[in-house]
């Protein structure tokens, strides 16, 4: 039997809340990806000891947290600490992985302001961060890098306008700490916005402020919106957009009752009451 490292076992480890992963727990009962880790480094501690896969995912999200703290991580810190006890779900839409230009922003939220939360794990290439960030300025309203502890400084020396929140190491728990506030952006490339909104949004946005939508073929259509839309002024345009985010139908009840360490993934997966009740089922079950 091969003996590996900590470090594969936490790299192992920080594959095992995929979405992909899930889907087919909750599609197809099939406990695979986390059976496989049991097998490979936790046979002693959780096989034939009527433990079920909630303990064990559980288990090893303390030991990310303490030991590896990859990109889950930091995203359902977010999730826990900005859009729940800070910003609160009941006045905010929070969207995974959301396209603006060339580069997918980590995690944005809108309340009445939009803010991208940029990513940079202490496992991160910082190479496309510049470009990253003039892809952001020009929709959101404020930008920030969540890092390591020990990245502050690196990253302070980012444009003053960019904010900084850190992780920080507590000694029972993690804890984002914001370092430097986003300074307010209030540009708003329209070319950007457009394509960052569904068709019915920016329909939506243009026939509420001309009171009709552009009678012209579907084919035209992207390039009229566009036209038209440049001519809104510009604090008009951005009460609109917010409108339009936070319409969008996110299941509150199923991420305020998901446990802590599952919270970040039920928000990707934007499941409803009867799929997170499957998981849940699935998830109480015995190894």
């Amino acid at each position: 039997m091969r003996l590996y490292s900590d470090i594969e076992r936490l790299r192992s480890y920080s594959t095992i809340f995929s979405s992909t992963s899930f889907l087919r727990l909750i599609e197809k009962n099939d406990s695979s990806f986390i059976d496989k880790k049991i097998e490979r480094f936790d046979t002693v501690k959780f096989k034939d000891k009527e433990k079920t896969y909630r303990q064990y995912l559980q288990y090893v999200y303390k030991a990310l947290c303490e030991s590896y703290r990859c990109e889950y991580i930091y995203k359902n810190q977010i999730i826990n600490d900005l859009l729940l006890k800070q910003y609160k779900l009941d006045n905010t839409i929070a969207i995974n992985e959301f396209r603006v230009g060339n580069s997918i922003v980590d995690i944005a939220m809108f309340n009445g302001i939009s803010r991208a939360f940029e990513i940079k794990t202490e496992l991160d290439s910082d190479k496309r961060l510049t470009n990253q960030l003039l892809d952001y300025e020009k929709f959101f309203d404020e930008c920030y890098i969540v890092t390591h502890e020990s990245l502050v400084d690196k990253y302070l020396n980012q444009k003053e306008e960019t904010g900084i929140i850190v992780l920080n190491k507590e000694k029972r728990s993690l804890k984002l700490e914001e370092v430097r506030p986003a300074k307010r952006n209030d540009l708003i490339d329209c070319e950007t916005l457009i394509k960052c909104l569904r068709t019915t949004e920016y329909k939506n946005i243009i026939e509420k402020y001309y009171g009709k939508i552009p009678n012209t073929g579907s084919f035209k259509m992207f390039d009229t919106c566009l036209s038209l839309m440049k001519h809104i002024p510009k604090e008009e345009l951005h009460s609109l957009m917010m409108s339009e985010f936070k319409s969008r139908k996110v299941e509150k009840d199923v991420i305020l009752s998901s446990p802590k360490e599952l919270k970040h993934l039920c928000l990707s997966l934007n499941m409803n009451l009867n799929t997170y009740s499957i998981l849940n089922e699935r998830l109480n079950q015995y190894i």
